[in-house]
């Protein structure tokens, strides 16, 4: 489904989300904006802490982001600054095989072969420009929070992109700044007692890119949920 139709429920939300990798220039209205995390306010958190914190940018700032770590991806892995493992070490089935697939089947979405290495590190790249979205969201937490808090910013991330598929609008989450957390928490003017989550792009997407058009999978209900005392 279009990802620029609006929705109507939240089932219908559900469906019509997906990570937006092409973004158009079509800019976005602040006010929607605020309108969208006024009511993401509303995601639960433990104890009602409410951990989340974000940063939200759009022109120059935004470019500033984009011009600092460029310049720390130009030094190759010396300029890695990871802020946390966004997979776990040793990963193994099933989840590293769904992490392959979902990888080969974008590629596979874009023509690119595996052997054409240079060009999936070129579709990698366009991770560090937003996938042109002329807005990125930055969310951030206090180093004192444990995982239980991070949980609390996941139901919130995942209330944004829900309600910004309600009024018409697109996002990515992007883990992979984190990367380079300290260079962006220094262009932010975020304190060492901050830590980094992740990036969500937000714009209006490019229906007409092949990479928002494949069938992202999910593995069915046998997989993820033992029901128990139940009559089947």
């Amino acid at each position: 489904m279009p990802a620029t139709d609006t929705a109507t429920t939240v089932t219908d939300a559900l469906h019509r989300r997906r990570s937006v990798r092409a973004f158009s220039d079509r800019p976005v209205d602040p006010a929607l904006l605020e309108t969208i995390f006024a009511t993401a306010q509303r995601a639960p958190s433990g104890g009602n802490l409410q951990p989340w914190q974000a940063v939200v940018l759009a022109g120059e700032p935004w470019q500033a982001v984009k011009d600092a770590v460029a310049g720390r991806i130009a030094m190759g892995r010396e300029g890695y600054q990871p802020e946390y493992d966004i997979y776990p070490k040793g990963l193994t089935d099933p989840w590293e095989t769904r992490r392959f697939g979902v990888g080969e089947g974008l590629y596979a979405a874009l023509g690119i072969p595996r052997e054409d290495k240079k060009g999936r590190l070129g579709q990698f790249m366009h991770n560090y420009t937003g996938f042109g979205a002329p807005v990125m969201l930055f969310l951030h937490c206090s180093r004192i929070m444990g995982p239980p808090q991070w949980s609390d910013m996941g139901m919130w991330l995942q209330s944004v992109m829900l309600l910004l598929v309600e009024h018409g609008l697109a996002s990515c989450p992007q883990e992979c700044w984190a990367m380079y957390g300290e260079t962006i928490r220094q262009t932010l003017g975020l304190g060492d007692d901050q830590i980094l989550f992740t990036g969500l792009a937000i714009g209006y997407a490019d229906e007409a890119a092949a990479v928002n058009q494949w069938p992202v999978p999910r593995v069915g209900l046998d997989e993820v949920i033992d029901w128990r005392g139940f009559s089947r």
